[in-house]
């Protein structure tokens, strides 16, 4: 939470002066509770204020305010909101257990273990030492977006927390107002819209102008007021004109003339580079009425009124926004050509609107018609199995929070709304994860189409699937939502493990070779002795640390070994006989280690046997791009911390100047028939002519190679090299390749290029 941090107990003289306010404070949140709470949840709310007092008893605010004032303005906030007993209590005592001595389990016992769990939710993981304030922060973030999404009440609590902060901003440091004004744009103002909680947003983004910009908040504050004198007399006018038009036609309804606050002025002045006079030359207004049908009878008023504007008019009734807001928008030219903004929605839709996901909460059979916010909600559950870390989580929902997008049709004529950006891939995942992990192809109005292709209003797409597919790294290139950079990335990491587990059982086998250790004869007892004593957990996580190179298969082979040593060694040794010893150390060398005769000889032999590079290792096995090594090459594997193997040309300078670390040099070499394609480096030098480059390229992939990348080097002015990166199978494929391109006249040299 950013709450400006309690500061030491004043002079006595200082509580008692602030006594009579906090009296005040808390007769009026009694007498609103009333209004609408019954007596009994009413004291129970005056109960948790009185543990709140004694427990924040000696604390004062930055202000000199005693600290309690803010869990009340807190509570009052949310009382406005009409939300329930529970929701105050915990308003009252949301800062009890992180600035008291107050414990979880003392407010579940004297409040109930909803109000408890409400609390904690709010509250900061201060017991737990972070790396940065940034992953500090991330964690914090992480753990009340989980706690919303099992109970929305939370959130609720934190955005009254983080308004009424930001309505008492100034007597926080100047660098500290900043970033907490810079926090609440970022996260809180796009979470209040992603909950429709329209009110609360706008004096969020006002105040956190006014502490981010204060000189230009100040200026446009004043710019506005003065232009508002000279339209009121328009805005009377198109008021009263459709007001009489909706009468006429029998139509009850209220038409409002619509404020714009400055934060939305400033940003269409700074995103569109609009002047000021073009932002307040827009009118905008409101009409609300009893019914849906109503809405489109008053749209037809409005439109026979004044003109309507082509291509602006938007049905968020037939299809309302993610976060549960429904009107009707449309675009007019009104007297004098002005242009006029009109929204119309009933008084359910209007509650919505202004209160959002609390309008929702309160009308739990959902009466007001309309989607919720809670399948955002529920997604985030998702996020959070996916995410790897805090920091990760806290951009998929970043992402995720800012709704304003494109709605598209599935087959079957659902809706989906996506962000605007959003690709099939994005389409994919938001239809099921499933769908996601096995697309192989898209199309949109039934034409094929990339998957980088970024989708329109009103597009039908459709996946198709393949059951062996699976996610490709380059599609977090393009996808925009966090639910598909989510499940990307998880997939990913799995599949990462799994090749790194395979590749680290590998390596682990040759090193026993070396020394004549069998890996299948390694007793269970004895592994978990070496992970006890490795700190490890399972078999799976020492291959996986040794695949990704964090540990060295060779030191870990040598560890059993010795362990294996030591239990040879006798602890008092007695005198026998040659043959005796023999039969002795032949019998402790256990069966699941050694092997003696020929499955011995046939052991060693393979020991000497490098590691084979079959090209389908995965991530986990890399290919240097200072000599880009191809099937054919003699090859050497370097062990790389994080990356598995990185395999270099046995003749790369950079592997001749790092050989002195002998330890993480490792043999290899390829297999038979390795798999896959590999890139490689050529230069071309050709004459310069119209067309060369082209010509080069379509000889290339005549042959069958795919070319990921290409420059171009001036010479002189008669002569070019070509540097092209070309995807081959081996080096007689590299070889039939450059033979070709060979034979072209415009074409003086070609050959590898190594670093």
């Amino acid at each position: 939470m950013a709450t400006p941090e309690p500061t030491p107990p004043a002079a006595p003289g200082n509580a008692v002066a602030h006594s009579d306010p906090t009296r005040f404070l808390i007769d009026d949140l009694c007498r609103l509770v009333r209004e609408y709470l019954p007596e009994d949840q009413a004291l129970q709310v005056r109960a948790a204020f009185e543990v709140a007092e004694r427990a924040h008893e000696g604390q004062f605010r930055k202000s000199g305010e005693p600290y309690i004032v803010h869990p009340l303005a807190v509570a009052r906030i949310l009382a406005e909101m009409r939300l329930d007993h529970q929701t105050l209590m915990a308003a009252l005592l949301h800062d009890v257990i992180e600035d008291t001595d107050l414990i979880r389990e003392d407010l579940a016992e004297r409040f109930g273990e909803e109000v408890a769990s409400l609390v904690d939710g709010v509250t900061k993981l201060t017991q737990i030492e972070f790396q940065s304030k940034a992953e500090a922060q991330a964690e914090n973030f992480r753990k009340m977006i989980l706690a919303m999404a099992e109970d929305i009440r939370v959130i609720l609590i934190k955005l009254a927390d983080r308004l009424h902060n930001m309505r008492t901003l100034g007597a926080m440091p100047a660098d500290k107002r900043r970033r907490i004004a810079r926090e609440t744009l970022d996260i809180y103002v796009p979470i209040a819209n992603r909950l429709g909680m329209n009110n609360l947003r706008i004096e969020l983004q006002d105040l956190g102008f006014f502490a981010l910009h204060p000189l230009r908040a100040r200026i446009l504050k004043e710019a506005v007021a003065k232009a508002r004198g000279n339209r009121r007399e328009v805005v009377e006018r198109i008021t009263g004109e459709i007001q009489e038009r909706l009468r006429a036609e029998g139509i009850d309804g209220e038409v409002y003339g619509r404020e714009k606050h400055l934060y939305s002025i400033y940003q269409k002045m700074k995103t569109k580079r609009m002047s000021f006079r073009e932002v307040m030359d827009v009118y905008a207004f409101r009409i609300v009425v009893d019914r849906v049908d109503t809405c489109y009878r008053a749209l037809g008023v409005v439109h026979n009124l004044y003109k309507p504007l082509p291509g602006r008019f938007k049905d968020y009734i037939a299809i309302p926004k993610a976060n549960g807001y429904q009107s009707l928008h449309t675009v007019l030219f009104g007297p004098y050509g002005i242009p006029i903004e009109v929204q119309i929605r009933t008084e359910d839709m209007h509650k919505v609107a202004e209160t959002g996901v609390a309008a929702h909460w309160l009308y739990k059979d959902n009466a007001v018609g309309g989607p919720t916010p809670r399948e955002w909600i529920s997604s985030l559950l998702e996020l959070q199995k996916n995410a790897g870390n805090s920091m990760e989580f806290l951009e998929h929902v970043k992402i995720d929070l800012f709704p304003e997008g494109v709605y598209v049709f599935t087959p079957k004529g659902d809706i989906l709304e996506l962000p605007r950006g959003a690709t099939p891939v994005d389409f994919a995942y938001a239809v099921h994860s499933d769908i996601g992990h096995h697309c192989i192809a898209a199309k949109v109005d039934r034409q094929l189409v990339p998957l980088r292709y970024r989708l329109e209003h009103g597009q039908t797409v459709e996946i198709l699937t393949a059951p062996g597919a699976h996610p490709d790294p380059a599609w977090l290139n393009f996808v925009v939502t966090g639910k598909a950079r989510s499940n990307i990335r998880h997939y990913l990491k799995n599949l990462q493990r799994r090749e790194a587990v395979a590749l680290g059982e590998r390596l682990l086998r040759n090193a026993l070779d070396e020394l004549g250790l069998a890996y299948d004869r390694l007793g269970e007892e004895r592994m978990q002795e070496l992970l006890g004593t490795l700190g490890l957990k399972s078999r799976e996580q020492l291959l996986e640390q040794i695949g990704l190179g964090k540990r060295l298969a060779l030191i870990v082979a040598r560890q059993i070994a010795r362990q294996h040593a030591g239990e040879e060694t006798p602890t008092a040794p007695a005198p026998v006989s040659t043959s005796s010893r023999l039969r002795a150390m032949l019998a402790r060398y256990t069966p699941q280690f050694l092997n003696f005769g020929r499955e011995r000889d046939q052991e060693r032999k393979a020991a000497n046997r490098p590691l084979a590079i079959r090209g389908t290792e995965g991530i986990v096995v890399s290919y240097a791009k200072c000599c880009r090594p191809i099937p054919g090459d003699p090859i050497i594997g370097f062990v790389s911390a994080g990356r598995g193997i990185v395999v270099h040309v046995s003749g790369c300078k950079n592997a001749r100047e790092d050989r002195h670390d002998a330890t993480h040099w490792i043999p290899v070499e390829w297999e038979d028939a390795p798999e896959g394609e590999f890139p490689v480096d050529i230069r071309v030098s050709v004459v310069n002519q119209r067309g060369a480059l082209a010509t080069v390229a379509a000889v290339i992939a005549e042959m069958g190679a795919n070319v990921e990348n290409v420059a171009l080097e001036e010479r002189d002015g008669r002569h070019s090299d070509l540097l092209f990166t070309v995807d081959v199978k081996d080096r007689k494929h590299l070889a039939r390749i450059m033979r070709r391109v060979r034979r072209l006249d415009l074409v003086r040299r070609i050959n590898r290029s190594k670093g």
